[in-house]
């Protein structure tokens, strides 16, 4: 069977860089996005960009409604591979849902159960039936993205910081009983990411005290890419295993701002 890497929310922002990265190392690439129009259009300026890889691109939503996660589609997505004789090697668990604004009086039940669902719940469906044929074919790794939230809460994003932390829990869960079987299970935990956000306010990220980090710059793409390339393709030994890349921020008890 041909070997690639399974990529998850690839078709803006970091999970563009984690694409970019491994296609570069001469992965074949696999890839996921809410919107078709979207991925087709990034499946081929990926395809022009690597022409010496294969990158294929699927279009998945992640919940059938708050309630329900949309397993049918991640079982069709694998069934598609498994016909195409594409064996995912690698499982890079980027997309999530942010769970922007959400106040506690003023948001409905259902907007924390559509996070959690997406971003624990999902995951470890792909995660099942990733592992499943890792499992038939000697090993393989699983590689969530996941944030410093988890351990440093943020404002009216309770249900994302909830869910980061969940998800810690359940990669260590599945480096535990994935571990007899070959299988690699790993967390990267950016912080802030100049993603397309910064660039469309750049009044705000001028004074948002997380960009006020030890080293004095914040991550990019790439920094994060490179990151999951390590535990994908580097790390044999390592397993249930976080790597915090956020130029220090965990560390400090409170940001150093520059006065003026």
């Amino acid at each position: 069977m041909k070997k690639a890497v399974l990529v998850t929310g690839a078709c803006i922002n970091t999970g563009v860089a984690i694409v970019e990265k491994f296609a570069s190392e001469g992965y074949n690439v696999i890839f996921t996005g809410r919107n078709a129009e979207k991925v087709h259009a990034k499946e081929r300026e990926y395809r022009a960009q690597f022409p010496n890889v294969e990158i294929i691109g699927y279009h998945i939503d992640s919940l059938l409604d708050e309630r329900t996660v949309d397993e049918a589609s991640v079982e069709k997505l694998f069934a598609d591979l498994d016909e195409k004789g594409i064996f995912a090697e690698a499982l890079v668990l980027n997309a999530a849902d942010q769970g922007l604004g959400q106040k506690i009086f003023e948001n409905p039940l259902t907007d924390m159960m559509k996070v959690i669902n997406t971003n624990v719940v999902w995951n470890y469906c792909l995660s099942e039936h990733a592992a499943k044929r890792m499992k038939e074919q000697g090993g393989g790794n699983i590689v969530f993205v996941n944030s410093n939230t988890a351990y440093r809460a943020i404002p009216d994003r309770v249900a994302y910081v909830a869910s980061k932390g969940g998800q810690l829990g359940l990669m260590r869960a599945l480096a535990l009983d994935l571990g007899k079987y070959n299988i690699r299970v790993n967390a990267v935990l950016p912080g802030m990411i100049k993603t397309h956000r910064w660039e469309e306010r750049p009044e705000f990220y001028a004074t948002v005290p997380s960009r006020f980090t030890p080293i004095g710059d914040v991550a990019v793409g790439e920094d994060i890419a490179d990151a999951i390339y390590y535990f994908a393709a580097h790390a044999r030994n390592t397993t249930g295993a976080e790597l915090v890349v956020d130029g220090g921020n965990t560390i400090q008890l409170y940001p150093i701002i520059p006065k003026g």
